[in-house]
């Protein structure tokens, strides 16, 4: 394997894993604070990856990506934390809330990826050039685009994706359970259009806003 693939792998692969955790760990705080203990009680708000793993999301589909792109494309996420929205107080509204909790955590994170690569690109003018300032400005430039993309994707309203629950809240009652029949069917449409390129253009817009709003990346 190219050892230059390898450290890619190294570098992305567990901010990916730290990002996905950290997104359901989002959706099960805001639910927990809404009135639904299930994520709480069954150990799921916690850093601890073990109850996050999905062999196939965590594991086995961004390996597969990281390699076959080079490290350029890493895709995953983690086991979904269980929220029963029968026990928040207001389950149609809350579920908007508890949606916005995981994006809520990727778009943080993202945030501490740009404050530090701003901070991290003002060093080598003090300090001159360092090795270990090119390698956590890496660091940092990953965890940032990461989560700027999990945001993106998972603000996608497909069901199961976050956004689809969003819009689920807001359209009136039949609407909305017509369109929740759409969930079976919500992961072969989101490979599909994966495997069509559609998320890649998405991707490519967003990427293109950030570029003009943090100069400081390029």
């Amino acid at each position: 394997m190219d050892i230059n693939l390898i450290k890619e792998l190294i570098l992305t692969l567990p901010i990916l894993f730290f990002s996905v955790i950290l997104h359901e760990c989002g959706h099960g705080i805001v639910a927990y604070k809404y009135g639904d203990p299930t994520a709480k009680m069954l150990g799921r708000i916690t850093l601890n990856p073990i109850p996050h793993i999905d062999i196939f999301g965590t594991i086995i589909l961004p390996v597969i990506m990281a390699i076959t792109t080079g490290g350029k494309a890493v895709f995953g996420w983690a086991k979904p934390v269980p929220v029963n929205p029968f026990n928040l107080r207001h389950p149609k509204r809350d579920m908007i809330w508890v949606s916005l909790g995981g994006l809520a955590a990727n778009i943080l994170l993202a945030c501490i990826g740009i404050v530090v690569l701003v901070i991290l690109s003002r060093l080598p003018m003090m300090i001159g050039e360092n090795q270990v300032v090119d390698v956590l400005a890496r660091i940092f430039a990953y965890l940032f685009f990461i989560n700027v993309l999990l945001a993106t994707f998972n603000f996608i309203p497909i069901p199961p994706l976050d956004g689809s629950r969003i819009v689920m809240g807001l359209l009136p009652t039949p609407l909305s359970q017509k369109y929740a029949r759409l969930e079976p069917f919500g992961i072969i449409i989101v490979f599909a259009l994966l495997y069509l390129g559609v998320f890649d253009i998405v991707f490519k817009v967003v990427l293109h806003i950030v570029m003009l709003i943090f100069p400081v990346l390029f």
